[in-house]
């Protein structure tokens, strides 16, 4: 274990490609050092943590929204158990994409923590197609996650045009004070060496954004699967609502019935490492754009939907019973 411990914050809007981007860094890990990953998610029940799981690092989520709520308190407990348990010798922080930055970075540059981290680059990532949507641009929290950035990031360029790549560059240059590094990747390719030197601590454009949030999120022990083997649980908050389910795995679903769901034009994300007929799935939509790899067997599927409306819960949780068959 290192101390202190180097950490960087892998920042960037719902979507964006965060948790494979760690996934792709996590394959560089020397042989000889052992990597820790704290992922917090706006839903309830951690896709990106059950993705994380077979990666080789030790993993903490902290589920249900901004990390930094309560005072700090979901994310120093998840940071202490985490470095307690894993005593890493990197750890990198994912925090959700529907987050705020300002204050995850005050906890980790506190004095609780000068002698145990060493914090490096924060690196955001950025959809350059984002950048034609004026909502995205206006959103605080997409403007606070670029602000916090030592390195900006396009990601997803393979799926750009030479017309969105030129206003990502161009963008990019314009933005006071400018980044020390802007890179541009596909696949979530980013290079071990850019988690390297340290962070410029850059002011967010809107330090008290973070006060929007609801901060009543306490932390709850999670039930176990085996006692209770369907389970759903439900989150709201900046904008969007959330429906999750965790379900045992002798549950299994029909892989067509859950694709058809995951199409629903109301979701902002559909995420889901489940089992199914045809094998373990890592189902993920954004933006309409389907993906299904096949993935190792999990101790529990887990399902996501994310919208900016609100989701009538009962309704969808019919429709995934309905998928379901029994192994």
């Amino acid at each position: 274990m290192k101390q202190p411990i180097p950490t960087n914050l892998i920042l960037g809007f719902l979507g964006v490609g965060k948790t494979t981007a760690i996934l792709e860094l996590l394959k560089s890990k020397p042989d000889n050092e052992v990597w820790a990953v704290l992922v917090n998610e706006f839903g309830e029940v951690g896709i990106d943590g059950a993705l994380l799981q077979t990666s080789g690092a030790f993993i903490k989520e902290v589920p249900g929204g901004c990390m930094c709520c309560v005072a700090g308190l979901p994310m120093q407990i998840g940071l202490n158990q985490l470095i307690h348990k894993a005593r890493p010798d990197r750890l990198i922080i994912e925090p959700t994409g529907l987050g705020h930055p300002s204050q995850i970075l005050e906890t980790l540059t506190s004095e609780h923590y000068a002698d145990v981290l060493k914090l490096g680059p924060v690196i955001t990532l950025v959809d350059p197609r984002k950048l034609e949507e004026q909502r995205v641009l206006d959103n605080v929290q997409f403007r606070d996650q670029v602000a916090a950035a030592d390195i900006l990031v396009a990601n997803k360029t393979d799926l750009c045009s030479p017309g969105q790549m030129a206003r990502f560059e161009s963008w990019a240059a314009d933005l006071k004070p400018s980044k020390s590094a802007v890179f541009q990747t596909r696949y979530g390719h980013l290079k071990a060496d850019w988690l390297d030197g340290n962070t410029a601590l850059p002011e967010v454009s809107d330090p008290g954004a973070h006060h929007h949030h609801d901060h009543s999120h306490g932390v709850a022990e999670r039930v176990s699967i085996d006692v209770e083997p369907w389970q759903i649980a439900e989150n709201a908050g900046q904008g969007f609502y959330s429906v999750g389910w965790r379900v045992h795995p002798d549950g299994v679903f029909e892989e067509r019935a859950l694709l058809v769901m995951s199409m629903d034009s109301h979701f902002a994300r559909f995420k889901a490492v489940v089992r199914t007929e045809e094998g373990w799935r890592a189902i993920n939509v954004v933006d309409g754009a389907l993906s299904v790899l096949d993935t190792e067997p999990r101790e529990e599927s887990r399902l996501e939907v994310i919208s900016p409306e609100p989701i009538e819960a009962a309704g969808l949780d019919q429709q995934l019973r309905e998928a379901l068959r029994e192994g």
